[in-house]
């Protein structure tokens, strides 16, 4: 319990804007106005870059995964900082051996977020020699058009 705590205070002070949008209820569908299969084509690019993003994580690989996050995840948790922290709190968890999607949402605000496009996973995942926990990672579509990390905690 000691190291979910941790987990969840670090995350929420790194990208306290984005997790606490993203560990709030959703805020629902998109709007009507997008149709499923364009709603289905986010989600599916969202989920593939939050898939990456976590498989680095697994592997140690914390620099990379500091690159690879959103412009406002970088401005809000500087590079020492993440550099500092995550090993000691992600990197005891070790490589996920199990990652199951509980759920995934495609929406075009997120609280504290200027409007665009955002999509929240959660896992429900299984590391070695611990309870299942959740991962919630939230992934925004940036001006060039990649999809990249904006939020991640755990619960």
């Amino acid at each position: 319990m000691k190291l979910s705590s941790t987990l969840v205070a670090l995350s929420l002070g790194f990208a306290s804007a984005c997790a606490v949008a993203q560990t709030n209820a959703p805020a629902g569908p998109a709007p009507a106005t997008l149709d499923d299969r364009t709603v289905a084509a986010n989600e599916a690019a969202g989920q593939a870059a939050a898939l990456a993003w976590l498989t680095q994580l697994d592997r140690g690989m914390w620099g990379e995964a500091w690159d690879q996050s959103s412009r406002v995840f970088r401005t809000n948790v500087p590079l020492g900082t993440w550099m500092d922290n995550v090993p000691k709190t992600r990197g005891i968890l070790g490589a996920a051996k199990e990652r199951k999607v509980g759920e995934i949402i495609f929406r075009t605000e997120l609280a504290g977020q200027p409007a665009g496009a955002y999509v929240s996973v959660l896992y429900v995942s299984q590391f070695p020699g611990k309870e299942p926990m959740e991962e919630i990672v939230t992934t925004v579509r940036e001006p060039d058009g990649r999809w990249r990390v904006t939020g991640y905690s755990t619960r």
